[in-house]
């Protein structure tokens, strides 16, 4: 992943391998999916788990599912993710687990909503009126599994967090979050929106976000995030020769990802805030800002994650000065979690320097052991 050249053509390849069925599982499971995916079941995450317990380290679980397209698939996402808070619920370092609404609701219908969705002052709606009553049923099933998703949360003391997807579906994903949100985040933060930095109107939709849960009176839940969707929002923007929502350039994007710490920061009594960054300033700079603030290193609305897989020095290091910092790990079929391993080689070769800096303190680590 050192080698942008070689991401692209091994990723293309993979992609084309799976779709003709070719034997290449056995490879991806020895290389790319151990190192980013914590088993194909839930049984299989338990051992990692207990290892990072050892640590002071958390876990966020993630069903690796996304991109379904039947009713079938999506009853089986959401039975799945319900079995994944049970389990959760059992575990003493499990708080939180992962869920993408393109494994509960399909594609198309989020992107035919995703037009029809007003952001207020006061709340975010969707007004489906001008939509199918095929659709409208289709919507309310979609609607019925987050809610029984996060009424099993909340009863059982888990937090979900719905990761942000494409932009041209995210207004929709904005929206059933922040209704939910409302719902069941009046006494505890049980369900965080996922904020996209890379994003240029993001950390003023935080901001947004903010005023709305402030004037309904719930906790926001915001766990904010770089981003992992960049080539193909800049390629679809340039496609269909509209203006991509993807910042200028890094700098832009660390600017606001440090601006929505900063801005969390100064409202933690009503932002419940997980911070997911491989960036060791930013990680830095939120622990600056919490000691000038008199904030306690494991104060309950601040948590720190990183992916399984990456970024290990910033993870530790943050569990050993005594912050909540966790390991996101996805678990799924070779199959399913596909998409999410290419996310991540992708992301890996476009962040400058990002997978050089950790070879070379694996490498400087290595020689101080005498391995």
């Amino acid at each position: 992943m050192n080698q942008g050249w070689l991401v692209k053509i091994g990723t293309n390849a993979a992609l084309l391998a799976i779709k003709w069925h070719l034997p290449i599982k056995g490879l991806l499971r020895s290389t790319i999916f151990d190192q980013f995916v914590g088993g194909e079941t839930l049984d299989e995450t338990i051992a990692i788990s207990n290892k990072l317990k050892q640590f002071a380290i958390d876990v966020i679980l993630d069903y690796g599912a996304e991109g379904k397209e039947s009713e079938g698939a999506f009853d089986n996402a959401k039975n799945e993710f319900i079995r994944v808070i049970n389990h959760a619920a059992r575990q003493e370092n499990i708080p939180l687990i992962g869920i993408k609404l393109t494994a509960l609701a399909r594609f198309a219908l989020l992107e035919k909503l995703n037009l029809l969705v007003t952001f207020g002052q006061d709340q975010v709606s969707i007004d489906i009126s001008s939509t199918s009553p095929n659709e409208q049923q289709e919507w309310a099933r979609v609607v019925q599994r987050v809610v029984a998703i996060c009424e099993l949360a909340a009863q059982k003391n888990v937090g979900i967090l719905i990761d942000a997807e494409e932009s041209w579906i995210q207004n929709t994903i904005d929206a059933l979050t922040m209704q939910v949100m409302q719902q069941y985040n009046s006494q505890k933060a049980v369900v965080f929106n996922t904020i996209q930095l890379y994003r240029h109107d993001r950390l003023e939709f935080l901001k947004r976000s903010y005023a709305i849960a402030l004037k309904n009176r719930f906790l926001l839940g915001a766990k904010i995030v770089r981003g992992a969707y960049m080539e193909k929002e800049r390629n679809r923007a340039a496609l269909l020769q509209e203006v991509s929502p993807i910042q200028p350039n890094k700098p832009a994007s660390d600017r606001d990802f440090n601006a929505a710490i900063a801005y969390s920061i100064q409202h933690i009594d009503r932002i419940s805030l997980i911070i997911a960054s491989h960036n060791e300033y930013s990680a830095q700079l939120a622990v600056q800002l919490m000691e000038e603030a008199n904030l306690p290193y494991n104060h309950p609305h601040i948590q720190f994650s990183q992916l399984y897989g990456m970024s290990d020095n910033i993870t530790f290091n943050l569990a050993k000065l005594g912050c909540h910092a966790s390991k996101y790990l996805p678990y799924g079929p070779i199959d399913d979690v596909i998409p999410y391993l290419m996310r991540r080689a992708q992301e890996n070769s476009s962040v400058a320097g990002q997978t050089s800096r950790e070879l070379f303190l694996i490498e400087q680590e290595i020689k101080r052991r005498g391995i």
